[in-house]
């Protein structure tokens, strides 16, 4: 593990050619369209935390950086593989982030939870695999296997939604239980907010004005497409001190669009690690 001090947040990167290689093959979700049976679902709240892959000895983000944990929990991991969140709570992103590129000592890590959602190498159906995680899978106060429910109407699924965003949640996943897992962009795993969320690279820093002169006052950001617009909520002061660069990818939240197509009301979540790519 030592070998591989590599952290996705920034302290060290991996090279372009063997980010290519080590990208772990993870399971994208479709958006829900609504209006489908959900006896063949289950349901499970959607955690805004870093999109890890632990292959049974190495700890790998979404765009293949290894990630060095403290000791004492690498040690708790189990030898099989696992599709995971790394979280320290709901809208902790900022400080998570943060965390990955502090020293191993620092006592905060205590605070971090594994929270586990899959099992990407067992063969069999997602209620299968909940089933075996439940019984193979070591949980303490740092790996936590995430808990699943079955609801049967669209009222429930709503209601359900509205409570973990009222507590500041992210939303909803829901998985088809027949469903082996498949890398890649799937219909059978669908995420439901309340929002859409996109990504944008940075193109420009625009100036404030008022309470925020001397500090950013908006990013201008392109969509893959070309589309450019302004996205100037969300920040903290810290954030605006020191925006994201020029060329890198954020993450945003909006409403709809606009009539002339640009999303509306957006507002900024978080920059993208170096190596992720938008999500298409």
């Amino acid at each position: 593990m030592n070998n591989h001090l590599i952290l996705s947040a920034g302290l060290l990167v991996l090279s372009p050619a063997l980010v290519a290689e080590t990208l772990p093959s993870l399971q994208l979700a479709s958006v829900y369209p609504g209006g489908l049976d959900l006896s063949g679902y289950l349901v499970s709240q959607k955690y805004d935390g870093v999109r890890v892959y632990w292959d049974g000895s190495r700890l790998r983000s979404r765009s293949g950086n290894w990630l060095a944990l403290p000791a004492e929990l690498v040690q708790q991991l189990p030898a099989f593989a696992l599709d995971a969140e790394l979280w320290l709570g709901t809208g902790r992103f900022a400080e998570l982030q943060a965390l990955l590129q502090r020293p191993l000592s620092d006592p905060a890590y205590s605070e971090l939870k594994l929270m586990v959602f899959d099992a990407p190498q067992h063969t069999g159906p997602f209620g299968e695999r909940q089933q075996f995680l439940r019984r193979m899978l070591p949980q303490s106060s740092f790996i936590q296997l995430v808990a699943q429910q079955r609801l049967t109407r669209e009222s429930e699924l709503q209601q359900l939604l509205q409570q973990v965003e009222s507590a500041g949640g992210e939303g909803l996943m829901l998985h088809r239980l027949d469903a082996r897992y498949q890398a890649g962009r799937v219909s059978h795993l669908l995420k439901l907010k309340s929002y859409t969320d996109a990504e944008a690279r940075v193109v420009a820093h625009l100036p404030g004005k008022g309470q925020f002169a001397g500090v950013l006052g908006s990013l201008l950001v392109e969509l893959p497409d070309g589309r450019r617009f302004r996205l100037g909520t969300g920040f903290s002061l810290a954030e605006r001190k020191a925006p994201p660069a020029i060329g890198r990818w954020v993450r945003f939240k909006y409403q709809g669009l606009t009539h002339k197509e640009i999303p509306r009301f957006a507002v900024f979540l978080s920059e993208l690690d170096q190596n992720t790519q938008p999500q298409l």
